[in-house]
């Protein structure tokens, strides 16, 4: 990819933070969705809420990640949380694509930030980006995510969707909770252990990103996961052994109902999530399997 100018909403995240550090290295010009005043040449203000964005900021991208969004698992789900989590992604991006549609030369593409939560709980069956939306609370809300980039759609942008499955990182994210559980001697698998988890390496995921940016293929949903989806109970058993520690504890589905409220479904629900459109169209995993993944996350 030559260099270009890509403006980052969430840049301040684990993925965005990660992102624009690569984008950076390889001599991009990345301007910084922020939520103040902006300071720089290299920020652009916004306000995701009241649909706001500095769209003369970003005249000359080449191409906007959008990431932003209330974290998931950040906190107990109350209606009022939910309503967060709903409302920071679609008013977002629809800000986002809107602002993008409206410049005399807007940007060559658009990637979302979505979610494998749009497909709900999969169980035991593999599924790919053919899949329909799932039911429930998190797949509704990337339906509406996914959908309010429309605008940009229409006006010719390449839009691509970024279902993301769980993050394996040291420094932030679901997994960044679990690290320090196991490092203790107390992790363990969760519930009955059998419900599978689609994983991505850090390092993997902002080079999928990446990969959509050059890849004029790329349009509509991509999944960004490993190829080789485990159970919870695999996953327990390669953090002990990549970290050397006892997995004796089992977390009951009661214990962790009550501690994340309607979270606690999704943490217990199964996802075994494929990236085929990723595979087709040549990418190559560095981390593919969960050993390799989480030793790179703890040596990061």
């Amino acid at each position: 990819m030559q260099p270009s100018r890509i403006a980052v909403t969430g840049s301040s995240g684990l993925i965005g933070s990660a992102l624009v550090r690569s984008l950076r290295a390889d001599g991009h010009s990345v301007v910084r969705l922020v939520r103040r005043p902006a300071r720089g040449g290299d920020e652009v203000e916004w306000d995701p809420r009241r649909g706001h964005v500095d769209a003369a900021g970003l005249a000359g991208c080449d191409a906007v990640v959008h990431l932003a969004g209330a974290g998931v698992g950040e906190r107990r789900w109350t209606e009022a949380y939910k309503r967060e989590i709903r409302d920071s992604r679609v008013l977002g991006t629809r800000a986002i694509a809107r602002a993008a549609a409206s410049l005399a030369d807007p940007p060559k593409v658009l990637i979302c930030g979505s979610a494998l939560g749009y497909y709900g709980d999969t169980g035991s069956r593999a599924v790919d980006e053919d899949a329909p939306a799932g039911d429930g609370f998190l797949p509704s809300v990337c339906v509406e995510w996914e959908a309010a980039a429309a605008p940009a759609e229409a006006a010719g942008i390449r839009v691509a969707y970024a279902r993301t499955g769980l993050v394996v990182a040291r420094e932030g994210g679901a997994w960044g909770r679990l690290f320090p559980v196991f490092r203790a001697g107390v992790g363990g698998r969760m519930g009955s252990g059998e419900q599978y988890w689609s994983f991505i390496a850090l390092h993997d995921e902002v080079a999928a990103l990446r990969h959509i940016l050059d890849t004029d293929s790329l349009s509509g949903p991509v999944n960004l996961t490993g190829p080789e989806p485990v159970t919870n109970r695999e996953v327990t058993a390669a953090m002990g052994r990549v970290l050397r520690r006892p997995t004796l504890f089992t977390i009951p589905p009661f214990a962790l109902r009550l501690a994340l409220g309607d979270f606690a479904q999704d943490v217990l629900g199964s996802q075994r999530v494929l990236p085929g459109r990723l595979l087709e169209s040549g990418f190559s995993f560095a981390f593919p399997r969960i050993d390799d993944a989480i030793r790179a996350a703890a040596h990061a």
